[in-house]
């Protein structure tokens, strides 16, 4: 890990103060790049998404895709926790903070829309974030787009009726082209890129040439993930030195439950034996969230100015340096996950 990568965290505190800074100074500016979007999907935002992406994809050799089904227990496992668990957990969490213990503290007619935001942001699983924190967690690359293109299938169909399910509804619209479109830029394209840029790299048998733009991608790379931050929490800059107060009571919940659902995630791994660079990956996509149809689905449900639409802002703000800290806690814990029988049993009879 070079120096930069080491101290990431400082990196990403500093793009904090910075984009909360510029938001409060500059919000024309940042009004003028958050309405460059389409189907309220910021393309400014997935330029800088492809650049994080892309090398991490780059590192991903489609002839060993018949080798996904060996890891079947860490796909069994997000799936449960992405699915089973997670929208279901932060329905008890939104009930139990934000419409018992904090609602004393907010107001009094957005209660029931601030759970509703929560419960969105729960109900979808995380796109291309997460090929950010698997590289920086070594996780196996082909592992995580497997995990993600099948996340993403089923979103199509079970997102709508969990959601409906969750609130009470008897219908909810979904924004189909908000999640068509974000599927298509953070997946469908990046893969295409990736793939056409692997082959030519590795046309005359050699990686060497692999390697080496990959090296140099690693830091492209980084440095997006940290323009992302500075714009995120620019574009909301107004808002969180407006209502601190209640952006800190929604984050409560939502800290819970990204803790709780990688912490799950990761210790089911480990009882069931996967390997830890499928464990890391699986415990971050079980925790984060698809954060632009979450915020695309509270505002066409609630409205922009809604206490859900709120909610889900909440989840975007916070989504990075809370998944970087539970990359450091993957990482720090590898020796301890591998001290299981289990593992060990796994990994020894991988080497032999």
């Amino acid at each position: 890990m070079s120096t930069f990568e080491r101290y990431l965290t400082i990196w990403v505190f500093l793009c904090i103060v910075v984009g909360v800074a510029l938001g409060h100074a500059m919000p024309g500016v940042f009004q003028l790049i958050g309405a460059a979007e389409v189907a309220k999907v910021n393309i400014p935002v997935a330029i800088l998404i492809w650049l994080m992406i892309i090398p991490m994809l780059l590192k991903i050799d489609f002839r060993s895709l018949a080798k996904v089904g060996t890891y079947w227990r860490g796909i069994g496992v997000t799936l449960f926790i992405n699915w089973a668990v997670k929208p279901f957990s932060m329905a008890l969490l939104g009930w139990l903070f934000i419409g018992w213990l904090f609602r004393p503290y907010l107001p009094a007619d957005q209660i029931d829309s601030y759970i509703a935001g929560l419960i969105i942001l729960a109900a979808a699983p995380c796109t291309a974030m997460v090929f950010v924190w698997s590289n920086l967690t070594r996780g196996e690359p082909l592992f995580t787009l497997s995990q993600v293109a099948l996340n993403d299938a089923i979103m199509i169909v079970a997102f709508a009726p969990i959601v409906a399910l969750l609130l009470g509804l008897s219908s909810i619209t979904v924004p189909w082209d908000t999640l068509v479109i974000s599927v298509g830029l953070y997946i469908v394209v990046p893969v295409i890129i990736a793939q056409m840029l692997r082959r030519k790299l590795t046309a005359r048998g050699s990686v060497g040439a692999l390697d080496r733009t990959l090296t140099k991608l690693q830091p492209i790379s980084l440095v997006s993930l940290l323009a992302t931050l500075v714009l995120l929490f620019g574009f909301q800059g107004e808002q969180i030195i407006a209502q601190p107060m209640i952006i800190a009571l929604l984050a409560v919940p939502i800290l819970i439950q990204v803790y709780f659902n990688s912490a799950l995630a990761y210790l089911l791994n480990r009882l069931s034996g996967e390997q830890h660079c499928i464990a890391g990956p699986s415990a971050l996509i079980g925790a984060s969230n698809f954060f632009e149809l979450a915020v695309a689905a509270a505002i066409s449900l609630f409205g922009f100015q809604s206490g859900a639409a709120l909610a889900t802002v909440v989840g975007v703000l916070i989504e990075v340096p809370v998944m970087l800290s539970v990359v450091w806690i993957v990482n720090r814990s590898k020796g301890w996950y591998e001290a299981a029988p289990a593992v060990a049993r796994n990994i020894v009879t991988e080497r032999t």
